[in-house]
């Protein structure tokens, strides 16, 4: 892929113009997309919850909130148009949150000789992801999280405060912290972002009741349809498995015998890829400039795939860091964030358009499910493998044997 070889930002800029115009018109339904719905969540979900946020509380009795507080801002910001209904103003907010993730990309592109691979990444992602993108408020999320692992590479108490605030809206921008380089900086990255992080939890938790419900319902959330523990329990129903799926805390999931069980060994592998975030953290001695943002892809690849809930909106989070990635030479993570581009095309056609397939489990389901979950397993192990290889000191060359004395030349 060198896209870098066109002439400058005018081809990049004209592609994303006309494929947001054709998501715009997706989400408004001025043109149907094939499938299940994709703006439930904004027409009835998000909008309901947003009379209780504006008058100052958490909707604590509904278990589908399942968000740190921080999502409150995001979710009443439509409210600040209110010449539009909620869902329109919704989407142009997420239109513009999509703006500006690609003007943060293209004036990082404008300092590394016009390197315009991330920002393709992240217009083709994006387009193959669909009109889910406009239609869930992770596109905001996101838009923080690319521009706090920017602002970590000259400015890191910027980057440590935007991370921290992007976690108080989806928790995942934390994990950008993973890899900035050992010194002041990090502390500085650090302390900023311990500071907003106590400073938003404390804020929310005085004003607002119920700023910490979602962590019950988060919980007590089973085994998603799509994750890697869900394709365990589609290939157990062929097997003669009794369970069936049903909606559960917001989204369809697995009921059924043994069910506890493939949760757990979710949980379990979660666990084992903070432990190995760790010992890659401490073990780490060699940081280019591109470490930063390779470790922070690395941590929330590793973190989505092993999750319970691989919702296909979490991989706008991947792209985009994965855009940042691409914009740096030195960066060791290329193939796993190419990986990502036919992993978005097959999650569109999961979800939403062949998603009774994945529900009923048939073949065409269970493939779909088992070729996007290969794509991150297999981006998730590279990833993992290059950055812990680029980030070991090189072995010393070892030395020549002396000659002995009066040894003929």
């Amino acid at each position: 892929m060198r896209y870098r070889q066109m002439s400058g930002p005018v081809p990049v800029v004209v592609v994303w113009a006309l494929s947001r115009a054709l998501l715009l018109v997706l989400v408004f339904q001025l043109v149907d997309f094939p499938g299940q719905s994709v703006v439930y969540d904004v027409t009835s979900v998000y909008q309901r919850w947003y009379p209780t946020l504006r008058h100052g509380a958490f909707p604590a009795h509904d278990v589908t909130w399942q968000y740190p507080p921080g999502a409150a801002a995001v979710l009443v910001a439509p409210g600040a148009l209110p010449f539009l209904r909620y869902p329109a103003a919704f989407f142009w907010l997420a239109f513009l949150a999509d703006a500006a993730v690609l003007a943060a990309l293209l004036r990082d592109a404008s300092r590394r000789s016009w390197r315009l691979d991330g920002v393709w990444v992240w217009v083709l992602g994006v387009l193959l992801l669909g009109p889910i993108v406009y239609a869930r408020y992770d596109i905001m999320a996101t838009a923080v999280g690319v521009v706090a692992l920017l602002a970590l590479r000259r400015r890191p108490a910027l980057g440590g405060l935007l991370a921290a605030a992007g976690g108080l809206i989806k928790v995942w921008p934390l994990l950008l912290l993973t890899g900035t380089p050992p010194g002041r900086g990090t502390h500085r990255a650090w302390l900023a972002a311990a500071g907003t992080a106590v400073g938003g939890c404390v804020l929310f938790a005085a004003t607002m009741p119920g700023a910490f419900s979602f962590l019950t319902f988060q919980r007590d959330r089973g085994t998603e349809v799509e994750s890697l523990g869900g394709l365990v329990l589609h290939l157990a129903r062929h097997a003669g498995w009794p369970g069936v799926t049903a909606l559960h805390y917001g989204s369809v999931e697995f009921i059924g015998p043994h069910v506890d069980l493939v949760s757990d060994g979710a949980l379990a592998l979660s666990v084992l890829a903070f432990c190995w975030l760790l010992l890659w953290r401490l073990r780490a001695r060699v940081f280019t400039a591109a470490t930063p943002c390779d470790a922070g892809f690395v941590a929330v690849l590793l973190f989505t795939t092993t999750s319970r809930v691989i919702s296909p909106q979490y991989l706008v989070w991947l792209i985009g860091i994965g855009a940042v990635c691409l914009a740096a030479r030195e960066s060791v993570v290329r193939l796993p964030v190419l990986l990502l581009v036919p992993a978005a095309l097959l999650t569109t056609l999961e979800f939403p358009v062949c998603f009774p397939h994945v529900v009923h489990s048939d073949l065409l389901g269970v493939a779909l499910v088992l070729a996007r979950n290969a794509l991150l397993a297999a981006a998730t192990f590279l990833g993992c493998r290059r950055l812990w290889h680029a980030t070991r000191p090189l072995p010393l060359p070892a030395k020549a044997p002396h000659a002995p004395a009066g040894a003929s030349r």
